[in-house]
Parts: C-alpha cells; sequence; structure tokens
C-alpha cells in the first residue's frame, strides 16, 4: 500500500489565451425581460427490456399504469401486476421565448423510481405545464440513453447515467408562453458576465452606430450589469435588437482562476499576474508492506496454527526543487511554473499558498 503526503495531483490542462477577442454584442448579453419558461411533467416510459421500476416498490408507477389502462377501457385493479417494462418518469423542458404553437422542441426524461435503465424505452403521452398550472406542450417519443447499466451475479458495469435520457424534438408546442416583444417596457440588455468596463464598452459602442443610423444617442450604461436603451422611432424593437447584436465590442473580465479539484483542471485568466515569489515542492512517500505469516505449533504440541502479522514501512522523501515565479504576464507565469516541474494538485497547492501569501493578484475560485 502507498501513502503520499505532500502535493499529489493529476494534472488535466492549463488553458490560456493570447488575447481577448472581438464578439458580437447579442453573444454576451441578453434582452431584459426575455427569458425561458421552464416546463414540467410527469409519465410513463414504456418498452424496457426488465429495468424497469419494480411495481411492488414503486407504488406511484403501478397506480399511473392502471390509471392510464382504464381509461384505454382495460380494467386490470385486481390483478397483480408484475412487468418490469415500465418506468414512472419526470419530463422537464425549456419553452423558448415567443415560441409559436406548433413548434417542437427537446425534453430531458429522468427516472422517478427504482429504474435501473431508460434504454429502448418510449415515452407514452405526456403534458408539460408551467409554474401557472397551464399546459404548454405534449411529449412523446423514443428516449435516447447515452449510458449503460449491465449486471451480473458477481459483476457490474455501468456507464454514465442511464436512468435519464433526451428525446430531440420530442415536445411539441401547445400554447404560447404570455407575453409579447412589443409589450417588454423599458429595454435594456442585461450583461452575462457583470463587468463595469465591458458595460461602458457596450453603451460606446451603440452610440458610436445609432449617431450615424439615427442621429441621436440610444444607450445609457446603468452599472455592472445593465445598459438601458431607448428605441428610435420608425424601427420595431425586433429590427433594432438584431442591428446592434452584431456590433463588436472587447469583452472585459476580472483577473480569475478557476480550479476543479477533482479533475486537475487549471483554468487561468489572462489577467493573472503574480509578484516575485520563491516556490519549493517535495513529495514524501510511505511505503506500507503487509506480508502476514502462518505460525505452526509442533507436532502434538496442543497449539492453534495462527496468522501472524509482519509490517515493513519505509519512508523517501524527494528533494524538493525550489524557484522563483513571477507573472507578470499569463505566458511567464505558466512558464515559470513548468520550470519547476509540478504536476497537477502541485500547481493547485501552490497557486492556494501564493494566494495566502498575497502575491497571487486574482480570484481563486474552487469547484
Amino acid at each position: 500500500m502507498m501513502l503520499r503526503a505532500g502535493l499529489i495531483v493529476v494534472f488535466s490542462a492549463i488553458f490560456c489565451c493570447a488575447a481577448t477577442a472581438s464578439v458580437r454584442i447579442k453573444d454576451i448579453t441578453s434582452l431584459q425581460d426575455v427569458r425561458d419558461n421552464q416546463l414540467v411533467g410527469y409519465g410513463l416510459v414504456v418498452g424496457l427490456q426488465g429495468s424497469g421500476d419494480t411495481l411492488r416498490n414503486s407504488t406511484f408507477t403501478e397506480q399511473t399504469m392502471q390509471s392510464m389502462l382504464d381509461r384505454m377501457g382495460i380494467n386490470v385493479r385486481s390483478f397483480a401486476l408484475r412487468t418490469r417494462n415500465v418506468a414512472a418518469v419526470l419530463v422537464t423542458a425549456d419553452l423558448p421565448p415567443f415560441i409559436q404553437p406548433g413548434t417542437r422542441m427537446d425534453v430531458t426524461v429522468s427516472s422517478l423510481g427504482d429504474a435501473t435503465s431508460l434504454y429502448g424505452g418510449t415515452l407514452i403521452l405526456t403534458s408539460l405545464t408551467g409554474v401557472d398550472g397551464q399546459t404548454y406542450a405534449i411529449a412523446q417519443g423514443q428516449v435516447a440513453v447515452a449510458g449503460f447499466a449491465v449486471q451480473g451475479q458477481a459483476e457490474t458495469i455501468t456507464q454514465n447515467v442511464a436512468t435519464a435520457g433526451r428525446i430531440a424534438n420530442g415536445a411539441l408546442v401547445e400554447r404560447e408562453a404570455p407575453g409579447h416583444l412589443r409589450d417588454i417596457g423599458p429595454l435594456a440588455l442585461v450583461l452575462k458576465n457583470p463587468d463595469f468596463n465591458t458595460a461602458v464598452q457596450i453603451a460606446e459602442v451603440i452610440n458610436k452606430f445609432s449617431m450615424r443610423r439615427f442621429r441621436l444617442r440610444v444607450a445609457q450604461d446603468r452599472d455592472l450589469n445593465s445598459v438601458a436603451l431607448v428605441r428610435p422611432p420608425g424601427i420595431s424593437t425586433a429590427r433594432f435588437m438584431a442591428e446592434i447584436g452584431d456590433l463588436m465590442v472587447d469583452p472585459d473580465a476580472p483577473a480569475r482562476v478557476v480550479i476543479d479539484a477533482r479533475s486537475g483542471t487549471i483554468v487561468i485568466g489572462q489577467d493573472v499576474q503574480i509578484s516575485t515569489v520563491a516556490v519549493t515542492h517535495g513529495n514524501l512517500n510511505v511505503r506500507i508492506v503487509e506480508t502476514p505469516e502462518v505460525s505452526q505449533p509442533a507436532p502434538f504440541s496442543n497449539g492453534r496454527t495462527v496468522v501472524v502479522p509482519r509490517t515493513e514501512i519505509d519512508t523517501n522523501q524527494q528533494g524538493g526543487h525550489i524557484g522563483i515565479v513571477k507573472g507578470a504576464s499569463l505566458r511567464e507565469l505558466v512558464a515559470g511554473l513548468n520550470r519547476i516541474g509540478l504536476k497537477p494538485m502541485g500547481v493547485i497547492a501552490i497557486l492556494q499558498a501564493i494566494k495566502s501569501a498575497g502575491a497571487l493578484h486574482a480570484d481563486i475560485v474552487i469547484q
């Protein structure tokens, strides 16, 4: 058995970018009060190959199946159902804004009972309702599952999640969500990544365009989250948003380091800087070997055969290299960390230590 004390990690990747690229305004903002509406429904998935709910454990599945068969004119109330080909599921979907009846959209199907897999199942007609209790879509179709679960007498193999899947274009919109584009009050762009500098840039770019196009200023930066707009006369809201949506800006972002300790992934923002620091890195290896021996008593000694534990412990501490790291830019920072020869968790631990020392000028986000 090996125990490692110190900095241990499997380094997945360090992502960086050379420079901030220009992006369209519509890619980093959204129109205020224009959003998706979440829908949910309860239904049955049938056609499973013995991987459905156990009806005695999932009584709601049995009750739902009996009610469905009753509506079809089949009375099974007095029979004990034993099928394992049916599973109770929750169906969820996002209703896009201003979507028209007759449009199709994707839905997600998730098992509610003790089913082991939804592979090969078909969702039966299910109503999807909103928070107001109204039915906005009807879902039905073949469930596509990305994972699988195979079980034998002594071993089980599972990949991804077999109890959840999607139905592409599986829902048919029956009712339009309340509200129209023309009913929206004062127009405003909401930033997906709030930042004062980005909001100011968006307002300046829009005003520069509107002065040429409409001979007036139509944008005003309100705060780090939003930019207020005034629709010029003689143009519809849809055309106005289409024209300003294609304008290009250079979004700014705070210096940030994102760490995923589970996978060893580190994402370092372009503006992250480190003051001059000296860093050392070393590992302590502890090796424990168990070699039990059998103690056999002499003949006619009335003794017992016992197992005698024998343990060997060996320690080895590798020499740690000390290096000077100074990150005036992202490129120099990554090069300095690579020169020390760090492995993934070592980079994570050292970045946290440098932040504690006050030399890392960025926010650390740990996921």
